[in-house]
């Protein structure tokens, strides 16, 4: 059962083997960028931009120009490298019409090569020369719009407008003829000018078509364990406003193996950005229908149960320590060990409180006798236990404590006579006040790490309750020694 409520508790970040089931048509799990986060995601995807683009060799450049005195030159440009990029502004806005991000006043560092070859009536021998030049690129701006789509389930980044424009360039002639810095001015500056252009807007096209597959390969479902799966399927389009973007998924946990109907989802995501005046970057909002989708599925799959033979006083675990309360167990089993089998009689019904989470349960408790290497069912008590659960965040680990609220019982079969419940309600409080409870606070306390996902970190997060929502608002770290790690193994 610790292992169910562990489970619940990181679903943030969802029947037989052929089941045919029809999924709900809501999310369940919705994720909201704040404006905050988009800059962020700005800044990282320029950064990684602009390392794919530096080292970038642009096209060869031929020309054949007349030189005055010279005659018919053939000039040729190589080996042009982008060799650095630095950006003096850039934003990015978010609407019904696409997400923009635009990058203004970036220079630029080239290096190349240069030769000619030339003939004339006055030179028949001919004369050539080769040598080396830089430029810099001045007031360059980089834009571009996307939209973001559902199709079936996935999300799909769609590029609508893309461009780069080069604003200035100076040319640095290392050696040559007086008259072949003016060639390269004259002839070659809007052609050193478009193939800049051209080679950084077919980095950006190829940049985001990698950023599109990468979402299309996105799985539909996660494996959780050996019971249950995810359903991280994407449902309707993300909304796309002036200070956030949403995204929800469908969220709910299924049994392992189950045929997901796609569907069709017209209604418009609403959510909200807000987490309690604090200024994060993500918020994700999880519905308390994805904790009652995990306790079905757990029920159904017989997960939730526990067999207790200790207890701090384990003479309670003998029959003998019952002769005063149940006279008939003593006499018919005399100093017999004992153990308790619980477990759920239906699934937990969880809410989303203003301050916790709101358990209640049915359970039965099996009284066996341990006689003779024989397990003997002698009596079943059914009780109705509510309780609740805190979860907060430390250290970046998910954490929770849970408290008993109340419980009620009521003898469900016998078959040692009529049993006075009310004189075994305090063993069963004993047993879920030093153990049931205990237990599974101690698998709670451990807590699970926020994850970390392609070196991106969750960062300074915090827990909104916002029934029947639980929120997490956090802001995100970007792990450079994992990027350095990552690029270092891309590149050997």
């Amino acid at each position: 059962m610790a292992p169910f409520i562990l489970l619940v508790l990181v679903s943030l970040l969802f029947v037989p083997t052929s089941s045919y089931v029809q999924q709900t048509k809501e999310g369940f799990i919705s994720g909201v960028i704040s404006d905050k986060g988009l800059d962020f995601a700005k800044d990282i995807l320029i950064e990684q931009g602009i390392a794919s683009i530096v080292q970038l060799q642009l096209p060869e450049i031929e020309k054949s120009v007349q030189v005055p005195f010279i005659g018919n030159a053939k000039v040729i440009l190589s080996e042009i490298t982008i060799k650095d990029i630095q950006v003096n502004s850039s934003s990015v806005v978010s609407g019904e019409s696409g997400i923009f991000l635009v990058v203004s006043g970036a220079t630029a560092d080239l290096a190349m090569k240069w030769r000619y070859s030339c003939s004339s009536w006055l030179i028949p021998i001919g004369i050539s020369d080769s040598g080396n030049a830089t430029v810099k690129v001045k007031g360059m701006q980089v834009g571009l719009t996307v939209d973001l789509r559902n199709e079936e389930g996935t999300l799909k980044l769609i590029l609508l407008d893309y461009g780069c424009y080069v604003g200035d360039l100076s040319i640095k002639l290392e050696g040559g003829a007086s008259w072949l810095y003016q060639v390269l001015v004259d002839a070659f500056q809007g052609n050193i000018a478009s193939a800049v252009e051209d080679g950084i807007s077919d980095k950006v096209s190829e940049g985001i078509g990698k950023l599109d597959t990468l979402l299309q390969s996105l799985p539909k479902q996660i494996s959780v364990d050996n019971f249950a799966e995810l359903n991280v399927s994407f449902v309707g389009n993300p909304v796309l406003s002036s200070t956030s973007i949403a995204i929800a998924i469908n969220g709910l946990f299924t049994e392992r193996n189950v045929f997901l109907v796609p569907q069709r989802y017209r209604k418009r995501l609403q959510v909200s950005s807000a987490c309690g005046g604090l200024p994060k970057m993500i918020k994700v909002s999880i519905h308390e229908n994805v904790f009652r989708s995990a306790s079905l599925v757990y029920f159904r799959e017989g997960s939730m149960q526990m067999i207790i033979d200790e207890l701090p006083n384990q003479a309670i675990l003998n029959t003998a320590e019952w002769r005063f309360i149940v006279p008939q167990l003593y006499k018919k089993y005399p100093n017999d060990d004992m153990q308790l089998n619980i477990s759920a009689s239906s699934p937990p019904v969880i809410l989303v409180d203003n301050q916790d989470i709101r358990a209640s349960v049915l359970v039965d408790i099996a009284i066996d006798v341990l006689e003779a290497g024989e397990v003997i069912p002698v009596a079943c008590i059914s009780v109705d236990i509510s309780a609740s659960c805190s979860v907060d965040i430390i250290r970046n680990k998910i954490n929770g404590r849970l408290k008993l609220e109340e419980f009620s019982a009521y003898l469900k079969w016998s078959k040692i006579g009529k049993l006075h419940i009310s004189l075994i309600q305090s063993l069963i409080s004993t047993a879920l006040k030093t153990v049931v409870i205990p237990y599974l606070n101690l698998e709670l306390k451990k807590g699970l790490a926020l994850p970390t996902i392609d070196g991106f970190a969750f960062q300074n997060a915090n827990i909104l309750y916002l029934p029947p929502w639980i929120a997490v608002c956090t802001d995100v770290s970007y792990l450079e020694d994992y990027y350095l790690t990552q690029h270092s193994a891309y590149v050997s």
